[in-house]
C-alpha cells in the first residue's frame, strides 16, 4: 500500500481503506486488489468520450449530455463532432464520436457507475464487443490519476490506437497558450505529451476528411461537412429600413418570390431578418419582429423549392429565435453574439440548433461610437472577444459542434478593420485556437455584402452598385478560410465561389 500512498498524495484529498476480500475491487493504482479509493476532495476534472451508431445518434448525444449534467457532471468543454467508419467490427453503421471535459465530485468508480446507468437507461444492452450501440460513454481521463481495477482503466487503455478518439481529445486539450494559464490544463498534463506526438504521427489535422473520418455540424436533418464546399446564405430583409433593400420584401408575396429567386440561383441557406441592424438603427419589439417574420416563414416552408435548403433567423431576441425554430427554422444567427439578451444561450441550448455568434461591440445604435472602434490588432482582438462569447455559450449548454463564428464585418469596425479581417481570417481562427481548438474549428461565416466600407474603397454610394465589390470581398474571404458567405446577390457570388472552391481543391492536392 505504500506505493499507492506515494502516487496519490494526501493533498489531493484521496484516502485508502481496506475492504473484505470477497467485495469487488474498486480501484488500485499499481497496488494490491483490495485497495479502495474514495474522493473527499474538491471537484476533479474528467474527460468522457461519446459514441453512437444506432438510432438517432445525435439525439442520443443530446440525451446523454443532459443525463450527465443531472448526475453531477458539470460539462465545461465539448470537442467537435466526428462521423467515423466503424473500427474492429466493420459490418455496422457509421459512428458519431466526440468527447467532453467536465468537473465532478464523483469518485472514479461512482462516475463509471453513473455512465453505465445512463447507457442502460438509454437502451444499451450487452452485445458484441465493439458492435452497434445507441450510446457508448468511456472515461478517458480522471484528473492526473492513473487508475487500474477489475472494471476500470484510466487513462482508457485503447486511446492510442483510435484516431476517432484522439481527434476529439486534441480538440479538448490542445492550445498554444502557456499551459499553466489554461484553466484545467494541468489536470491532464501527465497524459498529453504522448497524445500530441501520436496525433502528429498519425497525420494530425490531415486525417480529418480521410479514412472514413469527417468533422461535421448537425443542422436540419443532416450532418454538414463545411469543408466540402463554400455555402451561400441568401439575405431576406423583411424590414422597411435596411440599408440595402429596406421595404422591398415586406409583403409575404414579395418575400416568397425573392426566396424562390435566390434558391434558383444556388442559395444553400436563406437568412430571414425582420429587424434592421444597420448603424444607428433603433430596436423594435419582439412582437413587431415576430409579426413581420412568422407569416413569411410559414409561407416559405410550404414552397417545394425549399426542400433540402436551410433556413436561418437573424435576431438578437431569444423569444424570436424560439418561435422561429418552432416554425421550422434550422439556425439562429445573432449579430450580438448573445450580448443583447441574457436568455439567448440557454434558449438556443434547449432548442438544440446551430448558433451563429457574431462579433459586435455595443448594439446597432452605438456600435460605431469611437470607443467601440479602438483595436490594438483587430484580428487578434476580434478572435479573443469572439472566444469569450463562444466560451459562455458553451458553458450554457451549446456544444462546440453547434457553433458557427462570424467576425462581424461592418459591425464596430472602420474600413481598414474590415479589410484587415478579410485578409486575416486565419489570425482570427488562430486567436480562438490559442484558447480552444474545438471552437476554432467551427465553420466561419462572413457578411461583407454591399457594406459601407465598399463605398469608401470603390466610391459606389448606391447599395445595388456594390455587388462587384462584394464578389471581390467574398473571394478574398473564402480563399482565407471562410466557409459561409452571406450575400444579397446570390447569382454573382455562386459563380465566384465555384472558382474559389476549385482553387482550394487544387491547393489541397
Amino acid at each position: 500500500m505504500n506505493i499507492f500512498r506515494r502516487l496519490l498524495p494526501t493533498k489531493f484529498g484521496f484516502k485508502t481503506s481496506k475492504k473484505s476480500s470477497n467485495a469487488p475491487s474498486v480501484c488500485s493504482i499499481h497496488s494490491s486488489p483490495d485497495c479502495v479509493v474514495e474522493v473527499h476532495s474538491p471537484e476533479q476534472e474528467v474527460v468522457i468520450a461519446l459514441g453512437s451508431n444506432v438510432g438517432n445518434r445525435l439525439h442520443s448525444f443530446d440525451e446523454a449530455l443532459h443525463l450527465m449534467k443531472k448526475s453531477g457532471i458539470q460539462i465545461t468543454r465539448h470537442a467537435c463532432l466526428y462521423e467515423t467508419a466503424p473500427a474492429y467490427v466493420t459490418d455496422q453503421p457509421q459512428f458519431l464520436n466526440s468527447a467532453v471535459r467536465g468537473v465532478t465530485k464523483l469518485g472514479p468508480h461512482e462516475l463509471l457507475g453513473v455512465l453505465k446507468k445512463i447507457e442502460k437507461d438509454m437502451g444499451r444492452t450487452t452485445g458484441i464487443r465493439y458492435g452497434p450501440r445507441p450510446i457508448d460513454l468511456d472515461i478517458l481521463f480522471y484528473g492526473k490519476f492513473k487508475i487500474h481495477s477489475e472494471i476500470l482503466d484510466v487513462p482508457h487503455e485503447r486511446i492510442w490506437e483510435r484516431p476517432f478518439v484522439v481527434a476529439p481529445l486534441i480538440d479538448l486539450l490542445g492550445s498554444d497558450i502557456d499551459n499553466d494559464t489554461v484553466a484545467g490544463w494541468h489536470s491532464f498534463s501527465k497524459h498529453t505529451r504522448d497524445l500530441f506526438e501520436l496525433w502528429e504521427k498519425l497525420g494530425g489535422e490531415s486525417l480529418v476528411g480521410r479514412n472514413g473520418m469527417k468533422r461535421v455540424l448537425p443542422v436540419g436533418n443532416h450532418l454538414w461537412d463545411s469543408s466540402l464546399k463554400t455555402s451561400v446564405m441568401g439575405i431576406l430583409n423583411l424590414t422597411p429600413d435596411s440599408f440595402s433593400d429596406g421595404g422591398k420584401y415586406i409583403s409575404v408575396e414579395a418575400a416568397v418570390s425573392q426566396v424562390r429567386l435566390m434558391i434558383s440561383e444556388g442559395a444553400d441557406m436563406i437568412d430571414f431578418g425582420a429587424q434592421s441592424t444597420r448603424p444607428n438603427s433603433s430596436k423594435i419589439s419582439v412582437e413587431e419582429e415576430l409579426d413581420r417574420l412568422i407569416p413569411v416563414i410559414e409561407a416559405v416552408k410550404k414552397m417545394p423549392e425549399v426542400e433540402g435548403k436551410l433556413l436561418s433567423v437573424d435576431t438578437f431576441y431569444s423569444e424570436v429565435a424560439s418561435e422561429a425554430v418552432k416554425n421550422g427554422v434550422h439556425l439562429v444567427n445573432d449579430v450580438s453574439g448573445g450580448s443583447l439578451d441574457s436568455s439567448m444561450y440557454s434558449v438556443v441550448a434547449a432548442l438544440r440548433v446551430p448558433y451563429i455568434a457574431m462579433h459586435m461591440r455595443g448594439d446597432p445604435s452605438s456600435m460605431q461610437n469611437p470607443e467601440n472602434l479602438l483595436y490594438n490588432n483587430v484580428c487578434k482582438d476580434v478572435g479573443f472577444e469572439l472566444h469569450e462569447r463562444l466560451k459562455e455559450a458553451e458553458l450554457s449548454g451549446i456544444p462546440a459542434w453547434r457553433l458557427i463564428i462570424d467576425p462581424g464585418i461592418g459591425f464596430s469596425k472602420k474600413t481598414e478593420h474590415n479589410l484587415d479581417i478579410l485578409t486575416g481570417l486565419t489570425t482570427v481562427r488562430n486567436e480562438i485556437a490559442r484558447r480552444s481548438l474545438a471552437l476554432s474549428h467551427a465553420p466561419l461565416l462572413i457578411g461583407p455584402s454591399r457594406k459601407r466600407f465598399l463605398v469608401d474603397v470603390c466610391a459606389r454610394p448606391a447599395a445595388s452598385e456594390r455587388d462587384p465589390a462584394t464578389v471581390a470581398a467574398v473571394t478574398v474571404g473564402v480563399l482565407n478560410g471562410a466557409n459561409i458567405v452571406r450575400v444579397h446577390n446570390v447569382q454573382y457570388n455562386v459563380d465566384a465561389l465555384r472558382l474559389c472552391d476549385a482553387l482550394l481543391e487544387r491547393k489541397r492536392r
